[in-house]
């Protein structure tokens, strides 16, 4: 009578991914590929978004009202397509907000936007703080005067006495409803202090021109302009910053102020 040994099973196991690698690897595994994908913006709207890659929904949701940045990788595998849709949705309506094809031979991924009053638009990156100096980047709304020509956004110093604005650099020719270049000045203190031989109060005021003027955008309107009061927003004289506002008109009777949607 013949014998036959029987073979753990843990040890045929064994024999059969040695045979494998004989074999290649290929025939019993999958070659994987990660896409790296990065969001930057900011959800100006009152809806939470979510984002989806082709059918895989992310991780994350973006809340509304709020600066976003998430990254996440997603897996080829070498039996899918090099591609991968990316979508951002409205959750409450489902209303599809972005839409864009990442490709895997392109590498990582940056995705950056600003979704707002239902309109997407790009999200630049502010430039790095630097010691003694002031950086701001605008977009301004007129949704009150619904003013469509570019303005100049005006930096300086008002002297309370005698009642004299010093203009320190300008932002020229800025589209509503479009992100500005950086403006970029030194940092300056708004101590008490003399000018023409009286001691006065100094305020760091921006002020909003017709492009290539100093004539303020509102003139013309029934709307009057405040020397301190009407200022876009801005950070303090004396500290480093680097700053990006998206800004609102708001009224107070017939004075024109500004609201700060977006602070960052």
């Amino acid at each position: 009578m013949k014998h036959y040994k029987l073979i753990p099973a843990f040890l045929s196991t064994a024999i059969m991914l040695l045979s494998a690698c004989n074999k290649g690897m290929n025939d019993y595994f999958y070659k994987t590929d990660n896409l790296a994908i990065a969001l930057k913006g900011y959800n100006g709207s009152t809806e939470a978004l979510e984002i989806r890659l082709d059918t895989s929904r992310y991780p994350h949701e973006l809340a509304a009202s709020n600066p976003f940045q998430l990254s996440s990788a997603y897996t080829f595998y070498d039996n899918q397509k090099n591609s991968v849709r990316l979508s951002v949705t409205e959750k409450s309506s489902g209303k599809l907000v972005l839409e864009k094809e990442l490709k895997k031979e392109d590498g990582p991924a940056q995705v950056n936007f600003l979704y707002m009053d239902g309109k997407v638009s790009a999200w630049p990156d502010k430039p790095v703080t630097e010691p003694e100096k002031i950086k701001i980047m605008y977009m301004f709304i007129p949704q009150i005067t619904n003013y469509s020509e570019p303005v100049d956004i005006c930096f300086g110093k008002y002297f309370a006495t005698p009642q004299v604005f010093e203009e320190i650099t300008r932002i020229k020719s800025l589209k509503p409803y479009e992100f500005s270049e950086p403006a970029v000045f030194p940092t300056f203190s708004t101590a008490r202090q003399e000018y023409n031989g009286v001691m006065t109060t100094v305020s760091f005021v921006v002020r909003i021109f017709k492009a290539g003027t100093n004539i303020p955008y509102i003139d013309g309107t029934e709307y009057t302009w405040h020397p301190i009061n009407s200022t876009a927003p801005k950070p303090p004289a004396g500290t480093a910053s680097s700053k990006m506002y998206i800004f609102n008109e708001q009224l107070s009777g017939n004075i024109m102020r500004f609201y700060t949607r977006v602070d960052q």
